[in-house]
């Protein structure tokens, strides 16, 4: 059956998204971006990947957030973004901000990990190759890499946007002084960090506390938050225990250790205000990171559009008391 042509909602400015700057630039992102981490790889339907995509686009969500391993199996997420380019998103593509990245182990032998300037400029070049793309929005060195002069990594990146492969340039998950170092070196050279991302939920403040949101606010780049829930223990999937087909039943990326009685305790509180608030758990957490104007976007994973929808709907509840505010921090540290 041949598709019909995807004509994306006239509305979807105009359905309640609303757009944050990246730090002292001239971008402007959606409060929620999608992620492809997972459910856009090849263990997914095409089909399923289109539904959500256009859902997430038809609502103002025009950033999207892959890496050259995602999938699952690796690159897969890109090509299936690439058949996207192919089939839908081709004319709207000034509308899209795309962003990928290197940094983890991608293929065998010394130069498919890590931060190389071979490594980085190849995987670029494969991501943009499966991607259907002359260039991305954004590029991101995905780690520091303690085995490479910094200074070759930072450099690469510098190098890819003068070639015009990238527009901006960002860091993820670099340690405080690494990334002082970074925002320096590629300002130095007219190549500002445009973003910083790194992992930042109700449970785990490791940015805040170790001042790199501060660094990054001071260096005038923007910061986008992946994994607000939690790999899914911030949402009602848990407040039970575990269920069979959960991705921590599995022991993958979330092992069943962390779902002790104090964190299952501290999990069903937090419910139960957020159902006060008139949200789902997910939605109260992701509120919370959004309140504060100094997170430009906080990455969604989404394994159906109504988890999208779901999501969506955190947008009108940013305002919080402080009285709410007390309480969350009270159970966060029960």
């Amino acid at each position: 059956m041949i598709e019909p042509v995807y004509t994306p909602s006239p509305s979807r400015y105009d359905d309640g998204m609303i757009y944050r700057r990246a730090g002292r630039s001239g971008i402007q992102l959606p409060l929620l971006s999608l992620g492809l981490w997972h459910n856009f790889g090849s263990r997914q339907t095409f089909s399923k990947v289109r539904e959500m995509a256009h859902y997430a686009f038809d609502r103002g969500i025009v950033h999207f957030d892959l890496a050259n391993n995602y999938g699952p199996e690796y690159g897969t997420a890109e090509e299936n973004f690439g058949r996207l380019m192919e089939t839908s998103f081709r004319p709207y593509r000034d509308e899209l901000f795309v962003s990928t990245k290197a940094g983890y182990d991608m293929w065998p032998g010394p130069y498919g990990n890590w931060g190389s300037r071979k490594y980085l400029m190849a995987s670029l070049d494969q991501s943009l190759r499966r991607m259907k793309l002359d260039y991305v929005d954004l590029f991101y060195s995905h780690r520091y890499d303690p085995a490479t002069p910094l200074e070759e990594t930072l450099q690469a990146l510098v190098d890819i946007v003068r070639g015009g492969k990238a527009l901006y340039v960002g860091l993820s998950r670099y340690p405080l002084e690494a990334a002082r170092f970074a925002f320096d070196y590629l300002a130095a050279r007219d190549v500002p960090c445009l973003l910083f991302q790194d992992r930042c939920n109700l449970l785990d403040r490791a940015p805040i506390e170790s001042g790199v949101l501060d660094l990054t606010v001071a260096a005038g780049s923007g910061f986008i938050v992946f994994s607000p829930l939690a790999q899914g223990l911030l949402t009602n999937r848990y407040l039970n225990g575990i269920p069979a087909d959960s991705r921590m039943a599995e022991d993958r990326t979330l092992h069943r250790d962390v779902l002790d009685e104090a964190m299952l305790h501290r999990l069903q509180s937090l419910d139960a205000l957020a159902r006060e608030r008139g949200q789902s758990l997910a939605g109260m957490s992701l509120s919370w990171l959004l309140r504060d104007e100094r997170v430009t976007s906080v990455i969604i994973g989404a394994s159906s559009t109504a988890q999208i929808e779901e999501n969506l709907r955190s947008l009108q509840g940013l305002d919080f008391s402080e009285e709410e505010l007390t309480r969350i921090e009270s159970l966060v540290r029960l």
